[in-house]
């Protein structure tokens, strides 16, 4: 039996409802977008001639403990653009509903996350239950949602590694404040490391082996920064920005 429901409290704003059904206890909302015309990914030309029609399933936020389901007639345009390559693209819903090739509204993935975030992934398991994902659900979630610091690196580990091994050799760059990959060199020469790091000059920090051509880039490229080896590394073991990524 349908329950008497408030359209703003199924569906997020943005989207025109055009049927409302339950079936197996579960709450399946049918909805466009609103907006006539969308830009193209592309070249961002701005398109209204819609090509074919398609429809996409996205979990919502649950209502009553009943799974909420939208059911989203997402439209393909077709680009005027006569320099475009993208002849035809697929809508994008904004940010604020889905995200694209998401299987959750952004309202949904957004308490996901801080569930996630603040208790794990089996110990909001019983919590997840009721906003009906699984705790795996939560740690991919978090692990795709995780931001990004923007503030500058300040201390890095660089040091060599095997596209294959006795025949090819690049250079990997980690922050070490982090412990998270920053680049891959395509080589270990001292003019691709120099120049990777003149484009970091806020650079304070810099860990690396005890061969010269490292130690030569740093020089080169960051003069005033500090120079950490890999024995003396192992000694400070034990500090946050001395441990090696992982």
């Amino acid at each position: 039996m349908m329950r008497n429901l408030r359209l703003s409290s199924l569906i997020p704003a943005g989207l025109v409802v055009e049927a409302i059904a339950e079936n197996e206890g579960v709450i399946a909302v049918t909805a466009r977008s609103g907006v006539p015309a969308r830009p193209c990914p592309l070249c961002h030309r701005v398109s209204r001639r819609v090509h074919s029609r398609y429809g996409r399933r996205v979990s919502d936020l649950p209502c009553t403990g009943t799974k909420v389901e939208l059911r989203l007639v997402a439209r393909r345009f077709i680009c005027d653009a006569p320099l475009c390559r993208r002849r035809i693209f697929a809508e994008r819903f904004d940010d604020g509903v889905v995200a694209e090739r998401s299987r959750r509204t952004s309202r949904l993935e957004c308490i996901v996350h801080h569930l996630g975030s603040a208790l794990g992934g089996r110990p909001a398991a019983s919590f997840a239950k009721r906003l009906m994902v699984s705790n795996d659900t939560l740690l991919r979630v978090v692990r795709r949602r995780a931001c990004l610091r923007t503030d500058p690196l300040k201390i890095v580990g660089i040091d060599d590694w095997a596209f294959r091994r006795n025949h090819r050799y690049g250079t990997i760059a980690c922050d070490l404040e982090r412990r998270l990959i920053v680049t891959l060199l395509p080589d270990r020469e001292v003019a691709t490391v120099e120049a990777w790091l003149g484009n970091h000059p806020q650079i304070e920090t810099v860990s690396r082996d005890r061969g010269g051509g490292y130690g030569e880039a740093t020089a080169k490229a960051l003069p005033n920064a500090v120079h950490i080896s890999w024995r003396m590394r192992a000694r400070l073991s034990s500090t946050p920005f001395a441990s090696r990524c992982g």
